[in-house]
């Protein structure tokens, strides 16, 4: 476990082996040789009360100002907390969930593992989203359930998956009744 310099832990955590606070956010600005210069991360991380934090997941500190893991979080093993995230109240995360730069969580949420979240959005308070989705987007509405690549309602994504397996047989029948359109088509000349 390493916890970096000027980075705040509340009371009663449980960090598990391997855990990074406070690492270098991924800051670079692409130079005129094709080259990277890095951007100082001079921020900090800030974990509230209760928080437990898996085996090897890493939180970065922020670019300036702080990265919030607030009270009563979990998160799970293999994750990865990126610069000026702030995660709300009580969510929960599992595993291998990456999240991107300045992105807002709500409180009470839950998050499946293998989520990918890009950087910079919104998501309110109690959304369920389901293991492997990605978002691109804001959630706006308190207690959605997403689920997908990218993530939509849980209940059109279900239909959704139900005819997309159904696609096979789905472009045979059009196929047989286009051969009947044209078998009629035929005739009537």
């Amino acid at each position: 476990m390493k916890i970096y310099s000027d980075c705040i832990i509340g009371s009663g955590c449980v960090l598990h082996s391997g855990v990074i606070i406070g690492s270098d956010g991924f800051g670079f600005v692409p130079q005129s040789d094709k080259n990277y210069m890095k951007v100082a991360q001079i921020g900090n991380v800030v974990i509230g009360d209760n928080v437990e934090i898996g085996s090897n997941t890493t939180i970065d500190r922020a670019t300036m100002g702080s990265t919030y893991i607030r009270d009563g979080v979990k998160l799970d093993n293999l994750i990865q907390v990126a610069h000026n995230v702030d995660i709300g109240e009580n969510t929960v995360i599992a595993a291998q969930t990456g999240i991107a730069g300045s992105t807002k969580i709500g409180k009470n949420c839950m998050i499946g593992g293998q989520v990918g979240i890009i950087g910079h959005l919104t998501i309110a308070d109690n959304v369920k989203i389901a293991a492997q989705s990605g978002i691109g987007s804001n959630i706006e509405q308190v207690g959605e359930v997403v689920q997908g690549s990218p993530a939509f309602s849980v209940g059109e994504y279900k239909r959704a998956y139900v005819l997309f397996r159904k696609l096979p047989r789905l472009q045979d029948r059009i196929k047989e009744l286009e051969k009947i359109i044209e078998e009629l088509r035929q005739n009537s000349i």
